[in-house]
């Protein structure tokens, strides 16, 4: 019974072992990939997307401050750019064992949702024919720009707030992810909402 507990006990340690070599090696993998991470979160491509974000956000969190046709016209010269700074994103993958916290409440969520929907009104709601997963579909569904632009700020807020803790494996992260996020959803919810900004009539003509 001896040498059971024995064997046991020497199976244990070498996981144990086996453990700390492995978070050794995530150490020194992550002080390797420093200066890449730096290289990334600072290039040219990176902070003019992180500005272009900063800027969709806090034009939807200061909805209620502009009429609408001023909000519309300045949500579609910011959207195109969003869309085109994602798009320059350069190549990168994260270096975190875990996803970066997340920090858009619902509270949050709904005060975004709320406010564009109140300011569009019955122009809030538009017709498509996607579905979720961009699954095409013959029936028309109908879809709100407040909710696609709810979703989009709730990506861009916690990119946003991820930069503001200034620890670069988080902002590294938060890049790689909102731009993960981007190419399964909100991309096309933003293309989708530019649409039907763009159908909105505009009385200043």
């Amino acid at each position: 019974m001896c040498g059971f507990y024995s064997s046991v006990w020497n199976f244990a340690a070498k996981i144990l072992k086996n453990l700390q070599m492995s978070k050794f090696f995530s150490i020194f993998a992550r002080f390797l990939l420093n200066p890449y991470m730096k290289n990334f979160i600072y290039a040219d491509s990176t902070i003019a997307f992180v500005t272009a974000a900063a800027q969709t956000c806090l034009l939807i969190e200061q909805t209620a401050d502009h009429d609408r046709e001023e909000w519309r016209e300045q949500m579609l010269r910011l959207l195109p750019v969003l869309y085109l700074r994602t798009r320059l994103l350069e190549p990168a993958e994260t270096v975190m064992e875990d996803e970066p916290q997340r920090f858009v409440t619902e509270e949050d969520y709904n005060f975004a949702l709320v406010g564009i929907r109140n300011l569009l009104g019955q122009d809030d709601a538009y017709l498509d024919v996607f579905v979720d997963q961009g699954i095409y579909t013959d029936e028309i569904q109908t879809a709100y720009i407040s909710e696609g632009l709810a979703d989009i700020y709730q990506e861009l807020k916690d990119l946003a707030a991820a930069f503001q803790t200034g620890e670069e494996p988080v902002m590294n992260d938060a890049v790689v992810l909102c731009r993960q996020a981007f190419d399964n959803h909100w991309g096309r919810k933003l293309l989708a909402v530019m649409r039907a900004l763009h159908e909105i009539s505009d009385t200043s003509y």
